[in-house]
């Protein structure tokens, strides 16, 4: 079978997937150890009988349903290859937009910033990579996460200092951020969602929270305020309609300067507002 007849074959075998077209290709070049461009380079090319024998596992393995991710152990965010297993949530372009919006922000060159919920240290470690005088910290309160983010720290050369916390429970005391920024679990136990596609293989402890999906957002914007520095930012992503009930607990909890960001579908992913100036007697 050559390359191109097995891009024809596997796309017929996930024709229900999503995107048959993208899983076939990370899958292809999962089994030859290869990029995407060799593929195009070298559609004639044969594949060996163990290459086939792989590649035909691993299309079945999807065909159950799997996430692509899971199967090759890796994950591209911001151009950055992660480490990725089943002990926390597949990085996704959506939260590429939480990167975008802490990079467009006005902050010191030495800027002290907090991720809270890590998972694969994506966000942390993008923000490193395009800001390398940020003193960059994270956390999960996943210890299997903490380990994985601290290998995909290790491997890609990127300092960032990374904890296990639940939120900001052994976050040192001493330490006051320019931004907080978190992608925590916003969807609601009830949610249809949660039975179909990639979130089945992923932790509901990640993707579920209470009160409608808003309880961490909830409990992040009332302690952030204690570890913000004067006018210091907090970001947050959210779920497709919870914006503006983000936007009325920022209000409610004093924020300022309530600022909406949208993800590449048009959808408001992220939220946030500034710490308020402390008023001067």
């Amino acid at each position: 079978m050559t390359l191109q007849q097995a891009i024809i074959w596997g796309r017929e075998q996930l024709s229900q997937s999503e995107d048959a077209a993208a899983d076939v290709s990370a899958l292809l070049c999962y089994v030859l150890n290869k990029e995407k461009a060799y593929l195009l380079t070298w559609p004639e090319k044969e594949l060996t009988a163990e290459q086939l024998e792989h590649y035909r596992s691993v299309i079945a393995t999807r065909q159950k349903g799997r996430p692509v991710a899971h199967i090759t152990g890796r994950r591209e965010f911001w151009s950055l290859m992660l480490e990725v297993n089943d002990s926390t949530l597949i990085p996704r372009p959506d939260t590429e937009t939480l990167v975008e919006a802490a990079l467009s922000l006005d902050l010191p060159e030495n800027a002290r910033v907090l991720d809270l919920g890590t998972g694969t240290g994506a966000v942390a470690l993008a923000l490193k990579s395009e800001r390398p005088g940020w003193q960059v910290m994270a956390c999960d309160s996943n210890e299997a996460a903490v380990e994985l983010a601290k290998r995909n720290s290790k491997k890609l050369g990127l300092d960032v200092d990374i904890l296990y916390s639940d939120w900001f429970q052994s976050v040192p005391k001493s330490l006051n951020f320019d931004l907080v920024l978190s992608n925590p679990p916003y969807i609601d136990a009830g949610d249809p969602h949660l039975g179909a596609g990639d979130v089945r293989f992923e932790p509901h402890t990640a993707l579920v929270a209470e009160n409608n999906g808003l309880a961490d957002i909830e409990t992040i914007i009332k302690q952030a305020n204690e570890r913000l520095v004067e006018q210091g930012w907090l970001l947050l992503e959210q779920g497709w309609q919870q914006a503006d009930s983000v936007v009325e607990l920022l209000l409610k909890n004093g924020y300022k300067m309530i600022n909406r960001w949208q993800d590449y579908a048009r959808v408001e992913r992220v939220t946030g507002g500034k710490k308020a100036r402390a008023e001067r007697e």
